[in-house]
């Protein structure tokens, strides 16, 4: 059964996936993304990681959505605005496909080195999907890139602002 289940869900996660980018309207996008976020929620629930199954549903599609489809609606795209640019396409072509060779490599990478730490024992697993476990890896092992999102999340918004003062001016 938990076999199904999963097929069913990564293949919901999957088709949200593709239908965030091929909508053309950004609202579409938004909810196709919502069904995505959803599916991974399921598939936490199935490993057990209820905490980050509950996060990842309040907060990502939750939340952050609805920033995203306040966004979308704050700027009011046209429709010509969201037309598809096909100037230099080649070059943009060659530069997903070396971003994805260069993610493909280093994900490559990382895998090698977890079947090499893959004989951590059981004792070690105790607070996965926790509240504490979460925390303390969010807060030791990964607080340089926690603090770089927090960044990233900031200067987003300060676009945002810029961009919006544009059009009011």
């Amino acid at each position: 059964m938990e076999t199904v289940v999963f097929y069913v869900f990564a293949a919901l996660a999957l088709a949200g996936a593709l239908l965030v980018i091929s909508f053309k309207n950004p609202v579409s996008s938004a909810l196709s993304l919502v069904l995505t976020l959803f599916s991974t929620a399921v598939l936490f629930v199935l490993l057990l990681a209820h905490f980050i199954a509950v996060i990842q549903i309040l907060v990502y599609a939750g939340a952050i959505m609805v920033l995203f489809l306040f966004t979308v609606m704050f700027l009011n795209l046209k429709p010509e605005a969201l037309k598809f640019e096909s100037k230099h396409l080649h070059f943009k072509v060659s530069a997903l496909l070396a971003v994805l060779f260069l993610v493909g490599y280093f994900a490559s990478l990382g895998f090698k080195k977890g079947l090499l730490l893959s004989n951590i024992g059981a004792s070690n697993m105790d607070g996965f999907g926790t509240v504490e476990g979460v925390g303390t890896t969010l807060f030791t092992d990964y607080l340089l890139p926690f603090e770089l999102t927090s960044i990233l999340i900031l200067v987003a918004i300060i676009g945002v602002v810029v961009i919006a003062k544009k059009r009011a001016n």
